[in-house]
């Protein structure tokens, strides 16, 4: 399978691979991390994630990506294109290990991989689901220029989840980052 690989100024965004797994399985125990990514979770359900989002890329052509800090081929965190079966829409998520947390790392990532949405999976809508709690995700996606849709439902088993869906349509996208198409 080919994937893209998405390159900004600091990062490599990459299909996620076994190599990742040591740095995939910490940042799934980080208990501040996943506070609003569904929980702790142990090595063999983070085993599970890793293969779920690598599968995910054969099975819908898209997923999350891992994001590599380009100076240090360090594992940064996943983000990308997400949509399973029953999600409530088109969705970039993101998450960034705890240590890399307040660089920019995520708005940089994010930046790219609506990008690549926007103008190479052709989505024309892109949310992001966020826990109303969750005042830094908040803040990334309004500094994305998403702004709240309301609640939405996630499918189980994570149907208790209170979220919302922040979200703009493709024009909106193309227009704030200034490549409105004619």
């Amino acid at each position: 399978m080919t994937s893209p690989v998405l390159q900004t100024e600091r990062l490599t965004l990459r299909l996620p691979s076994a190599e990742d797994f040591e740095a995939w399985a910490a940042f799934h125990a980080e208990a501040d991390t996943m506070r609003f990514l569904g929980g702790v979770q142990a090595r063999g359900a983070a085993w599970r994630s890793l293969c779920t989002m690598v599968g995910a890329w054969s099975v819908r052509g898209f997923a999350m990506f891992s994001v590599i800090e380009r100076d240090t081929g360090r594992w940064v965190g996943r983000i990308g294109p997400w949509q399973p079966e029953g999600w409530p829409g088109r969705e970039v998520a993101w998450g960034v290990a705890r240590e890399f947390a307040g660089r920019g790392y995520a708005h940089e990532a994010a930046v790219a991989a609506i990008d690549y949405a926007v103008d190479v999976l052709g989505w024309d809508h892109v949310i992001h689901t966020i826990d109303p709690e969750n005042r830094g995700s908040i803040r990334l996606a309004q500094r994305l220029g998403a702004v709240n849709e309301g609640p939405v439902r996630l499918p189980a088993p994570l149907e208790s989840f209170r979220v919302d869906a922040w979200g703009q349509s493709a024009d909106q996208w193309r227009a704030r980052r200034g490549t409105a198409t004619a």
